[in-house]
């Protein structure tokens, strides 16, 4: 290759690979820099840039030794027609990952529906939407793994359950979850405790307990890498000083395209930044006994709240002693069966009724930001709910396991009714609801407006129904079905809901930090909780004797002794014996891990608190700059 016949020549292979070789070891802008200091020609250095261009596209330094060999026996167009031919070949497989990742997009569930809602409600409207799909997929996951492994062998097996001919179908199963139902596979019960022989053994009680078990597991890991994902993004680095700089520089939501939401965003923005101006000269004006006299206000209202979640959790105990009472004396209602909706009912009206009272508290309390009163509201439903799952939880592990002799059917069949419950007041709600609040606030009290569409009082019910479902999961293996089409019919009931009755929330906060807050409480404490329960009730509760998979054992958890039992025999099998032995039976093992834990996030949380130092220390050195620099 001949550069420059006067001034540079490159005319043997290996002057040409030396220059190559030192332009790929060099950053972008020194490669301009060097190429531009060639004293060539313009056309022979666009020919240099082009021939390193292409062997960076398809060359790495551990092949370079084989690209010198090929252009040493080959002369400068054959090679370069080659590397050519190979740079067409990397774009159309680029653009065929490309068109892969879009048809793939294209098939994901909802994808225009999202786009339409983003594009008039804005983000934090959106986060509602993606978690209800989020928990959409789960209990479709959790239903592919219970069918395929629990469900399916038993249903093709001799030992699949027999509905009794003296009962049959007569609709009220569907709301009440027993009759019929309590013959079916749909319930703990039905599962068999044999070993199925065919062309491999296959042990229903390893299958049921893993098959669960392996189902929690994953969702935790899923929960944690998103919620420290989200973390890391929205958290970790947050200014709280800065709160009036971002709604000013960085709330605007680029998600927005339609015209009338745009106008309500920017009016939203103003009142905002309004407001926000006005809570911090109030704060600023307060004197002590102004602030003692706030802090009075606080703490009564918060009183007040606790003791409505307290009383409510206490009232459904005593509701389910009576429903007992109930069951116990048939000849007292016409219909026994009837009277077990009573308890879901109740809880459901007290989901939907008393946060009512908790927005009024919220009005009357005139906290000095908008992100306290989101999460004072947040924390209020909060403990409702957990306060009233709590109750119900403590009957069903404490009461319910004395006085029936198959009790994980009952548990089974009252979760079932909680859900369906559930998803009815849900439904009510969206229909009567907002469409009735839409109606007061547009035809008789205009001056009320059409009402905001609460994203935290909604991301809240979609939570707790996914609580019922993972505690439910242990009880009723099926019980993901009747989420999965419970999921499906919410998510277009409050599509349509939103659209025709509502409005996107004032006063919304950061959209991302709320998915991270979101995300926290799925995990924190309900996933939690859920799990917490499913492993109580796996170590410490002795199963029915006479129903289920795990009958003649003294807990669930005696399932994993009994296969080590059986594993011990085979000589080349004694690794997992050992493991079993020293590491999952081992309370060191858990201690050193919960130490590593530990001592992990002690060193990540060091990591985030220097590089908040290091922000704070840039920021007085730009500050410094500025204030020495001379006007111009």
């Amino acid at each position: 290759m001949v550069l420059s016949k006067n001034r540079l020549v490159v005319s043997c292979p290996t002057e040409e690979q030396i220059l190559i070789k030192e332009l790929v070891a060099l950053s972008t802008t020194e490669q301009i820099r060097k190429i531009r200091a060639l004293p060539v020609s313009f056309e022979e250095k666009k020919h240099v840039r082009l021939v390193e261009k292409i062997f960076l596209k398809i060359c790495h330094w551990s092949v370079f030794p084989l690209y010198l060999n090929f252009i040493q026996k080959c002369n400068r167009d054959v090679y370069l027609c080659v590397l050519l031919c190979c740079l067409l070949l990397l774009q159309l497989i680029r653009r065929f990952g490309y068109s892969i990742k879009s048809i793939s997009q294209s098939l994901q569930l909802w994808r225009g529906i999202m786009k339409e809602i983003g594009g008039k409600f804005g983000s934090s409207v959106l986060n509602y939407f993606v978690l209800l799909k989020w928990l959409l997929l789960f209990n479709i996951f959790s239903f592919l793994v219970n069918f395929g492994f629990i469900t399916i062998p038993l249903l093709v097996s001799d030992l699949s359950p027999n509905v009794s001919p003296n009962v049959s179908f007569r609709g009220l199963e569907l709301l009440t979850g027993a009759g019929y139902f309590n013959y079916t596979v749909m319930y703990y019960g039905s599962y068999s405790n044999e070993t199925f022989r065919g062309l491999v053994d296959y042990d229903m009680q390893l299958a049921y307990f893993f098959t669960i078990s392996v189902y929690m597991v994953l969702c935790g890991l899923v929960l944690i890498f998103s919620m420290a994902s989200s973390f890391k993004k929205n958290y970790a680095l947050a200014d709280s000083a800065s709160n009036s700089a971002w709604q000013l520089l960085c709330s605007w939501d680029f998600s927005i395209t339609n015209e009338k939401a745009v106008n309500q965003r920017k009016n939203n923005l103003r009142i905002q930044l309004k407001e926000s101006l006005s809570e911090k000269a109030h704060r600023e004006r307060q004197t002590t006994s102004e602030q003692l006299k706030q802090y009075g206000i606080y703490f009564g209202f918060w009183l007040l709240s606790t003791g409505l979640a307290v009383g409510c959790g206490a009232s459904i105990f005593y509701l389910c002693q009576y429903e007992n009472e109930v069951r116990k004396s048939t000849h007292c209602c016409r219909n026994p069966e009837a009277e077990t909706l009573l308890v879901p009912f109740v809880v459901s009206l007290m989901n939907m009724v008393i946060p009512l009272f908790f927005s009024l508290f919220n009005k009357f309390e005139h906290y000095s930001s908008q992100r306290r009163q989101i999460y004072a509201l947040l924390f209020r439903n909060v403990l409702l709910r957990l306060s009233i799952l709590g109750v119900l939880c403590y009957y069903w592990m404490n009461t319910v396991p004395q006085k029936f002799t198959c009790w994980e059917p009952v548990v089974g069949q009252a979760l079932y009714r909680l859900v369906i419950v559930d998803f009815i007041f849900l439904m009510l709600g969206s229909l009567f609801g907002e469409f009735l609040s839409n109606v007061i606030g547009t035809k008789i009290q205009p001056r009320l407006g059409v009402p905001e569409f609460d994203v935290a009082r909604n991301v809240l019910e979609i939570i707790y129904a996914q609580t019922l479902a993972w505690i439910g999961i242990y009880f009723s293996p099926l019980l993901p079905v009747i989420q999965i089409l419970k999921f499906f019919i919410l998510f277009y009931l409050k599509k349509v809901s939103l659209i025709h009755n509502c409005q996107p929330p004032r006063r919304s906060g950061r959209a991302a930090q709320m998915k991270t807050i979101f995300i926290f409480l799925l995990f924190i404490p309900f996933f939690v909780g859920a799990l917490s329960i499913v492993a109580y009730t796996a170590w410490s509760l002795t199963p029915s004797e006479h129903c289920g998979p795990f009958r003649g054992l003294n807990n669930t958890f005696s399932v994993t002794g009994e296969w080590i039992d059986d594993v011990n025999k085979l000589s080349s099998t004694q690794w997992v014996v050992w493991i079993y032995q020293n590491v999952i039976k081992s309370e060191i093992f858990y201690f050193l891990i919960t130490l590593i834990i530990l001592v992990i996030i002690y060193i990540f949380w060091q990591l985030i608190q220097g590089r908040k130092e290091l922000i704070v220390l840039l920021r007085k050195q730009i500050v410094n700059v500025g204030s020495n620099c001379p006007p111009e």
